[in-house]
Order: structure tokens, then C-alpha cells, then sequence
């Protein structure tokens, strides 16, 4: 047992599929089903996820000067976040090879997600998530059917007994990255950022990272159409920005590491963010040294500020972890990081209705 990450792989070299052919497709995920793992769509389980807008900012540019700031916004996902992406690709698949129960440990989103995709697709959802989830995010499990199961711990504890209550049951888990699946949800993100900017790429990306899967998938997308021929070799410098709760990628990529400490410094209002060793650590701080990027981390009063002014002067009302990246933008523009002239996406993951709880 390597203990590592898995990948799904496609033979890129007999694709005959072409941009053009991108035209008439329905605007979701699904429209790159070539280049993802589900072999027959009739297994396809869709509630309508992907094809998220990319909005400029508007209202804010006083604050940016020169430089070209936009988000790509996934709070219109089913069930509000970025999460429908890779938890429909991971149930497509689970109906696909005939699994009947599926676990995931959470923060909140990835909960609510596989609640929902399980429903629509006849499967048994199990769901591991800290007592300190926001109850919101409880009791969205519970109405769609899926059993709750609330932990005095951290998602690392989640993690722990989701694992051994899989491997004890015959259970399929769908934990970050310890399958293949739920990346390749994920990393249509990467394919649609390429599709939305006319196949020229930002010169930066900054992306909240708790567990990494999306910062990795998008890394991986890139890779692919490169591969395709649809894109060419410039890439993005890609920035994770974690909370100052749980900053072991932060303090790894400082020191320079190829692997962060386990870091886990209590509540944030950043749920998603308070992931006290990411799996693939390895993996994102590879992406981080690959992409010539950078990492930092927000304070949770840093984080209500932000979320505060983009909601008053761009009407978004954004996840704290999308809000941790305005703030991270502007510490990095104070500190000459960020160039004139340059194109800059935020990827807000979710919606901040679901966190009121935190955040009012």
C-alpha cells in the first residue's frame, strides 16, 4: 500500500475532440466528460454543477490600480460550493462501479454535497464533521438523508474515524484525495478558467486551501491541455492562502519544505479552511515551487473584514475562505508582490449564506 494519492490518466494522443466542439455543449462540468472518469453517461449523477461565472470586480478597482482582479465565483453550485464538483464526480463514479454506501469526513461543505449527490443517486451517505460545524451545515445533512456523525475534534479526527469505520464496513470513502475522483471534479475548474479567458491563462491565481484538492485539480487541468494542444506552456504563479488557525502550508513553503507539520490552531470561521495536515501536502507545495507562487494566511477578524467590504461594494456575498483571498490580494500588492498589469482570479468556493452562524 503506497499510502499516497491517486490519478486517473487519458490517452490525450487519440483525443479528437476540438475547442470548437466545446460550442454547442451544455454550460456545466460534464461538457469535458472526454477528459473525466465516468465511462457511460448514464451514470452521470448532475444536479446542474460547473460552468461558474468569472465576474470582474468592479466597485473595489480603486483599490487594485492597474491591476485586472476577477473572481470565479462557486456559490452557485448545487448546495452552495465548489464541493458539488468533485463529490457529483465521486458519486457518478461510486453508481458507476455498483457501491452502495459512501463516508466522508467534513468541515460542512463537502457534507452537504455528498448528502444531496447520494439522494439523487439512490446511495447511502455516512458523514463525519466536527461538533463546531455550524448547525446549518448539520442539519442540510440530515434533510437530505444522510447519517450525521458529529466529533469533539478537528476534521484530521473526522478523518481518523471515518477511515476506520470504512475499512471496518466495506464502506467507499471519499475523503480529500485518497481517491481519484473527486480531484477530477475539481479540476474542471481549471478547465473553465483556460475555456473563460480564451485559452490565455491569468498570470495569478490565488485559491483558498484547506485540503488542496482544487488547487491541485486546476494545477492538473492545465497540465492536460497543454497535453491537448489547447493551451501553451505558460501557467499561473498559484497563491494558497490558509487561515492563521491551520497555516502548515504557509510555514512549510517559508521554510521551504516539500511537507508541512500538522498545525491546528482551533476554531475559524473559515471552516473549510481548518485542516490541520492536508493529505497532499507534498502535492501543493510541489504546484507552490512549480508555479513560481507563494503562500500566506489570514486572521479570522481579517477574513470578516474582507467578506464585509465585498459584500457592500461588489454585492457578494462570499465564503470566508473566498474572503481571505481580498485580503490576501491586498497584502500582496502592499508588498510589491503582485505586479502592474497583471490578471489576478480569486476563486471564491462557496456561498456565505451557509455561514452566517459565523459571521453575524
Amino acid at each position: 500500500m503506497c499510502n499516497s494519492s491517486l490519478f486517473a490518466e487519458y490517452r490525450f494522443a487519440e483525443n479528437t475532440l476540438t475547442k470548437d466542439d466545446l460550442l454547442n455543449r451544455p454550460t456545466n462540468m460534464w461538457r469535458y466528460r472526454e477528459f473525466l472518469p465516468v465511462i457511460d453517461p448514464a451514470n452521470i449523477v448532475t444536479l446542474g454543477e460547473g460552468f461558474t461565472p468569472i465576474l470582474p470586480l468592479q466597485n473595489l478597482r480603486s483599490q487594485t490600480g492597474d491591476i485586472e482582479v476577477m473572481w470565479k465565483d462557486e456559490a452557485g453550485n448545487p448546495t452552495g460550493s465548489f464541493k458539488a464538483r468533485g463529490i457529483g464526480m465521486a458519486v457518478s463514479k461510486a453508481k458507476e462501479l455498483g457501491i452502495n454506501t459512501i463516508v466522508t469526513p467534513t468541515a460542512g461543505n463537502a457534507g452537504g454535497a455528498l448528502a444531496a449527490y447520494a439522494a439523487r443517486a439512490g446511495i447511502r451517505a455516512i458523514v463525519y464533521l466536527p461538533v463546531q460545524t455550524p448547525q446549518l451545515f448539520k442539519d442540510e445533512c440530515r434533510l437530505y438523508g444522510a447519517e450525521v456523525i458529529e466529533v469533539d475534534g478537528s476534521i484530521s479526527d473526522c478523518g481518523r474515524l471515518a477511515n476506520e469505520e470504512a475499512l471496518k464496513n466495506g464502506w467507499f470513502q471519499v475523503s480529500t484525495l485518497k481517491e481519484p475522483y473527486r480531484l477530477e471534479g475539481k479540476k474542471t475548474m481549471g478547465y473553465e478558467i483556460a475555456e473563460q479567458f480564451d485559452w490565455q491563462l491569468p498570470d495569478v491565481i490565488l485559491y483558498p486551501t484547506g485540503g488542496g484538492t482544487g488547487l491541485i485539480g486546476i494545477w492538473k487541468a492545465f497540465d492536460e491541455l497543454e497535453r491537448l494542444g489547447w493551451i501553451g506552456p505558460k501557467r499561473p504563479q498559484m497563491v494558497a492562502v490558509q487561515s492563521q488557525s491551520c497555516a502548515g502550508i504557509v510555514e512549510a513553503f517559508q521554510d521551504k519544505k516539500v511537507v508541512s507539520a500538522f498545525m491546528d490552531g482551533g476554531f475559524t470561521i473559515a471552516n473549510g479552511l481548518r485542516v490541520p495536515k492536508p493529505y497532499a501536502d507534498r502535492l501543493i507545495l510541489r504546484v507552490l515551487y512549480q508555479s513560481r507562487g507563494t503562500a500566506l494566511s489570514v486572521s479570522d477578524t481579517d477574513m470578516a473584514d474582507a467578506l464585509k467590504e465585498i459584500a457592500r461594494h461588489e454585492g457578494m456575498l462570499i465564503a470566508p475562505e473566498g474572503a481571505a483571498l481580498w485580503h490576501a490580494f491586498k497584502q500582496l500588492k502592499a508588498t510589491g508582490w503582485l505586479r502592474s498589469g497583471q490578471k489576478v482570479l480569486l476563486l471564491n468556493t462557496g456561498s456565505g449564506y451557509k455561514y452566517l452562524e459565523n459571521i453575524t
